[in-house]
């Protein structure tokens, strides 16, 4: 009835289903207390498990868009994710890995290293906290043998609860297909989950077909210290492995005894399995009287469609191929205005003494070091990405990137840099291209354009770390430029040095950034991010910055709306401190050109507001 709506599979809709009978926790999760525990500026981490095409996965990345990163792990083949179905999520925010061999790996999550290696994948991606919900929806064909369906797939329902227990941060949540829960060994798996969950419910989402005997556990709240119960099941998983090809088992993993003493656990599932029992056998009933007189016809179908779908917060649209254009037209549907398009033809510019007088309140400009050959990208989705250099033209402005292997959700546009990042010296240097973010108009279809420019370079941030996939080192890297206050000038020139460069004869200057990544600068780009009579500067007392106003030597701590400086204003008020007619030592003869002893004289002369 239902089926797929504008997802690839139903199984998007049962997460949606799910999703909205629990209240929206797994994309809007909170904390003991309900509060939101997400800020503006966090992603949402997920992992989904076992769960090739990918329907759960495409519906939070709808649901979130790209403020939301998820690590895929399945098996390699026919079922492996199919990312190019995900028309209504953002596949560029999705990273499948496979275990040990990374993208060459096999998927197997029975395999005891690939559970390792998926663990600290996906720990080295999350800043060592783990993601913040794990969807299992792990299953194979049982033609034939459907009463042993819950003995058949007991390893790998320990595998998913296992990894879930793995990858999860404190507080997180899972969601795991299971199907009969009658025997000692899966009823005690869902005991171990209930001792490390705060919350722990069986729950059969109306989108699962009523007559068979599938159903979802669902845990909240992840407890401390769940190491012991992960070694556990990890030494269980192995044994398993070990007895594979004998006539020996483990026919539990907690005592019947334990199970049976804890009332309130063993009345829970009894009444669980009971009522999914009687549920399941209505269905089946009604199934046969459908079999045997083809006339009848449910009541009200559409109707409850619609319901469902309105209270799942799922659109009542077709799900279609996007449609497709040309890079021009696209752009022009962006930004719809002639003044909005005009606004990305102003260049920088070049920053001589006589324009010192206009840094006179250091705490109206942030600054960011250059270097590379600067753009605009546009995105039409995945790897349907085109460049443009602002350059005023009467033929198309926008030309398809090549050379650069790359993905950008879809209404992307953004400013950036092509910057050849070094590591090392000499002969065992290794270099390696990247895209810098310099400024950001539109980030998957969120226009970001009025907002303040310390938080345009916040959301950049976030948004290229949502799309970053370390397992992929053939794809080029994004990064947000880091941006500093006017005083920081000094630090950064501090940082320059002399290196050999591979394929060099002569050292060249370069910047040495965060872990020892080192770039060729071309100069420093000055932004001017705020609007007159405004500026910024540091609080001492409360430790933070606030908002400084000039002419009513008013103060505030939340930046005013008048004082920011749009996309535009900032393009409009940049200059660009060449380096390359200066010295090795950045002095200079030229009455014109700013050196840097002059900077450093101006810098330390002036106030931050």
């Amino acid at each position: 009835m239902v089926k797929g709506a504008i997802f690839q599979n139903r199984a998007a809709m049962k997460m949606a289903n799910m999703d909205a009978v629990f209240d929206f926790m797994f994309s809007c999760p909170r904390d003991k207390d309900e509060k939101e525990i997400l800020g503006s500026m966090d992603l949402l981490y997920f992992a989904d498990i076992c769960a090739g095409p990918g329907g759960f996965s495409e519906y939070m990345l709808w649901r979130k868009t790209w403020h939301c990163k998820g690590f895929g792990f399945t098996l390699r083949g026919e079922n492996d994710f199919k990312l190019e179905k995900f028309l209504s999520g953002t596949p560029e925010t999705f990273e499948p890995f496979y275990g040990v061999n990374g993208i060459d790996g096999d998927g197997d999550i029975m395999n005891p290293d690939n559970l390792t290696a998926f663990k600290e994948f996906v720990l080295r991606n999350t800043d060592g906290l783990g993601v913040h919900f794990v969807m299992g929806d792990g299953g194979f064909s049982v033609a034939g043998q459907e009463n042993l369906q819950e003995v058949l797939t007991k390893r790998l329902v320990l595998c998913q609860f296992l990894c879930a227990m793995s990858v999860l941060r404190k507080g997180g949540y899972f969601l795991c297909k299971t199907f009969d829960l009658f025997t000692p060994f899966t009823v005690g798996l869902v005991y171990l989950l209930y001792r490390a969950f705060d919350h722990v419910c069986i729950h059969k989402p109306v989108t699962s077909r009523p007559a068979n005997s599938e159903r979802y556990v669902i845990c909240k709240g992840l407890r401390e210290d769940t190491e012991d119960i992960c070694s556990y099941l990890f030494f269980i998983n192995k044994e398993l492995g070990r007895l594979e090809h004998t006539n020996r088992d483990i026919l539990e993993v907690v005592p019947l005894s334990i199970l049976k003493s804890d009332e309130t656990f063993y009345t829970y599932f009894r009444n669980s399995n009971e009522s999914l029992g009687e549920n399941q056998i209505n269905a089946l009933r009604k199934l046969r009287a459908y079999v045997q007189n083809t006339h009848l016809v449910g009541k009200d179908q559409g109707l409850i469609r619609r319901q469902c779908l309105e209270y799942w917060q799922i659109p009542d649209i077709t799900r279609s191929q996007p449609r497709t254009s040309s890079a021009d037209f696209h752009y022009q549907d962006l930004l719809k205005t002639a003044k909005d398009r005009d606004e990305l033809i102003y260049k920088p510019k070049i920053f001589t003494r006589q324009h010192l007088n206009d840094f006179k309140v250091l705490g109206k400009f942030k600054c960011y070091v250059s270097s590379g050959e600067r753009f605009f990208l546009l995105s039409l989705g995945r790897s349907k990405i085109y460049k443009w250099d602002g350059a005023p033209t009467s033929r198309s402005q926008w030309t398809k990137l090549e050379q650069m292997n790359l993905e950008l959700p879809k209404d992307t546009l953004i400013e950036v840099e092509k910057v050849e990042e070094l590591r090392g010296e000499g002969k065992g240097q290794r270099r390696s291209v990247v895209i810098h973010i310099t400024d950001a108009l539109i980030l998957g279809g969120k226009d970001i354009r009025t907002r303040h420019y310390a938080h345009r370079m916040e959301y950049a941030a976030m948004f290229a770390k949502a799309i970053t996939k370390q397992s992929r080192p053939d794809m080029v890297v994004v990064r947000a430029k880091s941006v500093h206050d006017l005083q920081a000038v000094h630090d950064i020139l501090e940082c320059l040095e002399l290196k050999r460069l591979k394929g060099r004869p002569q050292p060249a200057l370069c910047y040495t950034a965060e872990e020892n990544r080192s770039i060729v600068p071309s100069g420093i780009t000055f932004v001017k991010h705020l609007n007159d009579p405004w500026s910024t500067a540091f609080s001492k007392s409360q430790q933070k910055t606030y908002f400084y106003n000039s002419v009513t030597r008013s103060s505030q701590f939340d930046i005013p709306l008048q004082a920011i400086a749009t996309f535009g204003m900032c393009a409009q008020n940049r200059y660009f401190w060449d380096w390359s007619k200066l010295r090795e030592d950045l002095s200079s003869d030229d009455s014109e050109k700013v050196s840097k002893q002059i900077m450093l004289d101006f810098i330390g002369s002036h106030s931050i507001r």
